[in-house]
């Protein structure tokens, strides 16, 4: 029927062959141990009272940095070697720059309870050696007894005073903006910075300089928003388009000059410059560094994968260290510090995408909204996070991928004019959608433009009638889902359902007369750490704004966000898929009147894990398929889930038993464990097979083991949703448990598998809190042991 025979033929020999690349990608994998084998490396060099060898001069900053490495590559404060060497370190006092703002990083990434006295009397001596007199140098940092200032010594006290300021201890007004202005003063008139001011530039100085104007700026000018008593002042940032502007002169000159073999303009100090491109491209939330055009395409570089590939490969292979390109970073230990900084910073997870629309600035008119945002979150969820800036015309679906959450905010319409552009933007959307991505998007700053756009873009991205903006029912989770925002600061939502949820929410702005200001403009105004008091009026607002942003990030993510290095797996699986041109494996959705398409890139996404493994062509039907269709015996295994009721025609159910009987298999999910589909199944079952009964498959059965090249599945991860609890976040509960599936047999094959709880929202990759089911790996375990087994009988 379904020449089950060539196509297992086909299977086996695909799995034996080896496909071959010029050179492949570097890999989550990769990294990971580069880290770890960096990580045993310094573990192995520290010395018993938990110091590392200092330099006699600046005793405390090779620890510093030592510690801070490793404290960021994941080795926890309380880990032994953490503890001895934060011991030592509070026994240090010095005059160094270098050493006390290191110092300062430490106690303000370890434990800053327990040492915020020490991070206060850091961060006052850091003042009162700012150089505050003079032309040149005011404004920066230098050596003991000198007021030549540098830009390097400038840059690591304001990393200290950064990181001190997240922790709760803030430095003056007056430290910053003069600080602010020393950095805008000593920018050379081709964007670089150098060691000195106005010296020739290089690659580490100006990476120096665009991190340390990112972290003070918004100190001398007012911010993008503006409070004065209870009246809040939205888009107002024209007045800081220079500071914008003199980092933007900053990144160009980095593309001008990009590499990651050599600190650009430098012959030293490699190692030392990586660290700084790690902080000025995730400090300006940039995946990219803009390239110059090349046959009219705009070039670009990616900082992070580009780096950690030669990282990997430059790793001494016996000892697992590193060495840098003269200076100190020649040391080993000072070498793999600042690449386990790199690696390790680098690859945080990135939580959301701001999407860079239209030709001018209206896209961004709060800079700082989803970093303070992104703060915000990070502080609540205890974990380091990310965010990123993505050109929405520049992008690929992949690009876009890389980012669970993609955020469009602006003024003016976000459709480019072209009809061309308009379906080419709806398109990628529509992919990102299609593959588990969730849009948030919000009017700003006034006017109906962006709001008469965003509805023709929604319906562009989704043609089909079914898929229209609605307003979220008082019940839906993202009222909750962390925070609870009081009744009298709620605000429309509109949203989108797709897939296994709501995948697009749109806030308008309020209608004339109402003094309610966007979510950008609130969290623009939060600023974290900064010291700003507001009337309870605004703070009311801000803490509301705060509260709703966190509740649809934590809806859209379920709090599971991947590494940087992890999406890069997921994208390759997708390429690969494509490129296989050996046998084909045909799938389908059944359609059905229970809710046929509610998650539509299910079995897709099964397929390309199945290309991805198995190294075979597969394709999947566009559309559902109905149950009375001729092209049904053409599968050998059908798909079919379900969130409602439904019933089969009595000729549906003839056809489905004439398929199964002679041969086909039909798996089936319950979406987010839905009961109401779930009663319908087992009673369509029963009126097709009448002589049959749907039983529990054992655990044991071979279907369930490594028997047919698949998995052992006899324990696997299930998401259960925990009883709502007034004042808490939802939570869903992961445990080890046998796997619950139903079948219907037929002689000594399973011709019918039904799975209860979920598998096809997993497979969807979207993380929604409340969906009872199996974790995305295991539904994908799962779909495969099935799909090996279906092929071998």
């Amino acid at each position: 029927m379904m020449r089950r025979t060539a196509i297992f033929a086909l299977l086996i020999c695909s799995l034996g062959m080896i496909v071959g690349t010029l050179r492949a990608e570097v890999t989550a994998d990769q990294v990971r141990q580069a880290i770890d084998r960096g990580v045993g490396y310094l573990k192995g060099q520290q010395r018993a009272d938990g110091s590392w060898i200092d330099a006699v001069a600046f005793e405390g900053g090779i620890s510093s940095l030592c510690t801070l490495a490793l404290l960021n590559s994941g080795i926890p404060p309380e880990d032994p070697a953490m503890q001895k060497a934060l011991a030592h370190l509070r026994k240090i006092k010095s005059d160094k720059t270098y050493v006390v703002s290191l110092q300062t990083m430490v106690f303000a990434r370890a434990e800053p309870e327990r040492d915020m006295s020490l991070i206060r009397s850091n961060v006052k001596w850091l003042e009162s050696q700012q150089i505050t007199e003079g032309d040149e140098y005011r404004g920066s940092w230098s050596y003991p007894g000198s007021n030549d200032g540098d830009n390097s010594n400038a840059q690591f006290a304001l990393l200290a005073l950064h990181e001190a300021e997240r922790v709760g201890v803030a430095a003056s007004d007056r430290t910053w903006i003069l600080a602010q202005r020393y950095w805008e003063r000593c920018q050379n008139s081709d964007g670089s910075w150098g060691y000195k001011c106005k010296s020739p530039g290089t690659g580490s100085m100006t990476c120096a300089g665009i991190s340390s104007m990112v972290v003070a700026s918004g100190r001398a000018t007012a911010g993008d928003a503006t409070v004065s008593g209870d009246r809040i002042t939205c888009c107002s940032g024209g007045k800081n388009a220079g500071e914008a502007q003199i980092i933007e002169n900053g990144i160009q000159w980095l593309g001008r000059n990009f590499s990651v073999q050599r600190n650009p303009q430098n012959q030293i100090w490699l190692l030392y410059y990586l660290y700084g491109l790690e902080r000025a491209g995730r400090l300006t939330a940039r995946r990219f560094i803009p390239l110059p055009s090349r046959e009219g395409q705009p070039g670009r570089a990616d900082w992070y994968r580009e780096g950690a590939d030669m990282l990997v490969r430059r790793q001494d292979g016996l000892s697992g260290y590193w060495t840098g390109m003269g200076g100190a970073e020649i040391q080993p230990v000072i070498g793999t510090s600042f690449a386990l900084l790199f690696l390790s910073k680098g690859r945080w997870p990135v939580l959301m995408g701001k999407l860079q629309h239209g030709s001018g600035n209206d896209w961004n008119r709060h800079r700082a909204d989803v970093a303070n945002l992104t703060a915000r979150i990070e502080k609540q969820w205890k974990r380091d996070l990310t965010w990123q800036v993505v050109d929405l015309r520049l992008a690929t679906v992949e690009d876009l991928l890389q980012t669970p959450v993609l955020y469009l905010c602006g003024r003016a319409s976000p459709l480019p004019d072209a009809p061309a552009e308009q379906t080419e933007m709806a398109r990628k959307l529509r992919d990102y959608l299609d593959r588990g991505g969730f849009l948030l998007a919000e009017g700003s700053c006034g006017g109906s433009d962006f709001d008469r756009g965003f509805r023709k873009l929604t319906e562009l991205i989704f043609p089909e009638p079914e898929y229209r903006l609605h307003l979220l029912e008082p019940e839906h989770p993202i009222w909750y889902a962390e925070e609870k925002v009081a009744p009298e600061q709620l605000r429309p939502l509109w949203g989108v359902e797709f897939g296994c949820r709501t995948s697009l929410v749109y806030a308008p702005l309020d209608p004339p007369g109402a003094s309610r200001p966007s979510l950008s403009c609130l969290w623009e105004l939060s600023r974290p750490g900064r010291g700003k008091t507001y009337s309870r009026v605004v703070q009311d607002q801000i803490d509301a704004a705060l509260s709703l942003g966190i509740n649809i990030l934590a809806y859209a993510t379920n709090r599971e966000l991947q590494d940087k290095p992890d999406s890069w797996q997921t994208a390759a699986a997708r390429r690969s898929s494509d490129r296989i041109e050996r046998g084909r494996l045909y799938a389908a959705t059944l359609r059905h009147s229970g809710g046929c398409n509610s998650a539509p890139r299910a079995v897709a996404n099964l397929m390309e894990t199945a290309s991805e493994q198995l190294r075979i062509r597969t394709h999947v039907g566009e559309r559902p398929l109905a149950v009375t269709d001729e092209a049904l015996m053409d599968h050998h295994l059908v798909f079919m889930h379900g969130r409602s009721a439904f019933r089969f025609t009595d000729a549906e159910r003839k056809r489905l038993k004439l398929y199964i009987e002679r041969g086909g298999m039909l798996l089936a999910d319950s979406i987010c464990a839905s009961q109401a589909f779930t009663e319908s199944f087992r009673r369509e079952m029963q009126a097709v097979f009448p002589d049959l009964k749907l039983e529990r498959i054992p655990a044991d059965d071979p279907m369930l083991t490594e028997q047919y090249g698949g998995y052992d599945l006899r324990l696997v991860s299930r998401r259960d949703p925990q009883p709502v609890v007034a004042g808490e976040p939802l939570k869903d509960k992961i445990s080890k448990v046998p796997p619950v599936l139903e079948g219907i047999k037929f002689g000594d094959r399973w011709g019918v598998v039904f799975s209860p709880f979920d598998i096809s929202c997993a497979l969807e990759r979207h993380a929604t809190i409340g969906c009872q089911g199996y974790t995305r790996e295991d539904a994908a375990k799962i779909g495969l042991n099935i799909l090996l087994y279906s092929l071998q009988q």
